[in-house]
């Protein structure tokens, strides 16, 4: 029997689907774990614990770093999480605090590879580390789009570690100044992708939905470290770079690993019709 807490998270890792998986909620964020090691679950939860605590300490002494919405230096005694964070953020030329949510899932996967886990995913409030000896199915969410939860990335062993972040200016509660109901970028880290993500995100604007996708997508070709994105603003959706295999999901109500797909193939830019 499954144990749950407030708002369905788990209380304990259960084992469901070939995995085992917990979802907690931590202050703001609601992070999914998952590996076919329960040991490495519990891991991946202190990881988060330990590296947020590192930064609201390192917030206290220089609150410039959570407001700031461009790169800034830190020192190079400042905590990993802050140190990593800014990088992604310079290489994305977008503040700091965006790329936190990324870089606090790259660091707990990581752990859980150390803890010997094959298979390490780490869902951060949407942006996802991975790495695996097994596929896996990533689907893809965009608030009011008619796409949204219906096409999804299946992750093969060629596409592991990865990471997959999505903005969103009509879903998310971060800041955002773009239009983009999911701008969703996919890099080899989850810092990279979470900072990137933002910057796409931003860049899609203006009342030509095609011209404002085309306009994240260009930005996101800007990014050094990027291997392509996707965005979605209503029912267009535009992609390039070297994603993984773009699905369709079936049914009505879509989850990580949910079966059930076909390839789909969308134009550079065009609109697509979800299926009722």
């Amino acid at each position: 029997m499954k144990e749950l807490g407030r708002s369905g998270a788990y209380l304990t890792p259960i084992f469901d689907r070939g995995f085992f998986r917990l979802r907690r909620t931590i202050k703001q964020s609601n992070v999914l774990v998952i590996s076919d090691l329960a040991r490495a679950i519990k891991l991946g939860i202190e990881s988060i614990l330990y590296h947020r605590s590192q930064l609201e300490r390192y917030v206290g002494r220089r609150p410039e770093y959570a407001l700031s919405l461009e790169p800034l230096y830190v020192e190079e005694s400042a905590p990993e999480v802050v140190k990593m964070a800014s990088l992604a953020a310079e290489v994305a030329q977008v503040g700091p605090m965006a790329a936190v949510p990324g870089t606090l899932a790259e660091l707990a996967v990581r752990d859980m590879v150390f803890e010997g886990a094959l298979v390490s995913l780490v869902e951060n409030g949407g942006e996802i580390a991975a790495t695996s000896t097994q596929p896996l199915i990533v689907g893809i969410y965009a608030g009011s789009s008619p796409l949204s939860g219906r096409i999804g990335f299946f992750l093969t062993l060629e596409d592991f570690p990865i990471g997959i972040a999505t903005s969103s200016a009509t879903v998310s509660h971060a800041l955002s100044f773009g239009e983009a109901d999911a701008a969703v970028v996919v890099a080899n880290t989850s810092s990279l992708a979470d900072a990137a993500a933002t910057a796409v995100c931003n860049s899609v604007a203006g009342k030509d939905i095609e011209a404002s996708i085309q306009s994240g997508l260009e930005r996101a070709e800007s990014i050094l470290g990027v291997r392509g994105a996707l965005v979605i603003r209503r029912n267009h959706i535009g992609t390039v770079g070297r994603l993984p295999r773009l699905m369709k999901l079936n049914g009505t109500r879509k989850e990580l690993f949910r079966a059930g797909l076909q390839e789909i193939h969308p134009h550079e830019i065009a609109p697509v019709q979800s299926e009722s």
